[in-house]
């Protein structure tokens, strides 16, 4: 039975010391708003400012491009990863490399998961993976899992979101034409705005009960 590494506080804004060192995976997870992108992004150029030689990959970031976006307005280009991509071979035609950020790592295959453990611990480099740990159906993501399983080490995020009533929002509700719903495709991209198909943070209660707070 694989043990589950302990969740820690992130301590992603730390400097990171020069030199040969072992590599680490870590995965920061949370539900939306919570701010992984945010954190992606921060570390992303705090990490540059030490002299950190990176790459930034990203897929189905809510902008529908390569790029990393933030709701508090931040953003940054990034590679896109595709099911095909081979995050191992990407990292070597752009090495030197130092470090690898990670957002929606819960979108990528179980492969590539397995790249990124391969670039920590075969090349020294780095990982940093954000995502979401559950889908709408409050079932985990396969990738989400095996990051689950391989990390070094899980942080998860500290920015609280909030359900409607308060409470802490834990659970991520796919809400079509503004009914929550619990069956469909696991991947549908979208927004916590007002669409045909939105996203809405409620607590296990809520979620449970399909009350989403508009009565």
């Amino acid at each position: 039975m694989t043990e589950t590494p302990p969740v820690t506080e992130p301590s992603a804004l730390s400097p990171v010391p020069a030199g040969a060192r072992d590599g680490v995976l870590r995965f920061y997870f949370g539900p939306m708003d919570c701010g992984k992108s945010t954190l992606a992004l921060q570390m992303n150029y705090n990490h540059r400012r030490q002299g950190r030689r990176g790459l930034v990959l990203t897929k189905h970031d809510r902008s529908g491009g390569p790029q990393i976006t933030s709701r508090i307005g931040l953003d940054s280009e990034a590679i896109e990863v595709t099911d095909g991509l081979d995050l191992v071979e990407l990292v070597t035609e752009h090495k030197p490399i130092d470090y690898v950020i990670c957002d929606e790592a819960c979108f990528y295959t179980v492969a590539q998961i397995e790249q990124l453990a391969d670039l920590a611990d075969g090349f020294g480099i780095d990982v940093y993976a954000f995502g979401l740990a559950t889908d709408f159906r409050s079932r985990m993501f396969p990738a989400a899992r095996r990051l689950f399983e391989l990390a070094d080490e899980i942080s998860r995020l500290q920015v609280e979101v909030l359900c409607w009533c308060g409470r802490p929002g834990l659970l991520n509700a796919r809400v079509v034409d503004g009914e929550l719903v619990h069956t469909g495709e696991q991947v549908v991209i979208g927004d916590t705005g007002a669409a045909p198909v939105r996203y809405q943070v409620l607590c296990r209660r809520h979620y449970r009960s399909g009350d989403l707070g508009t009565d």
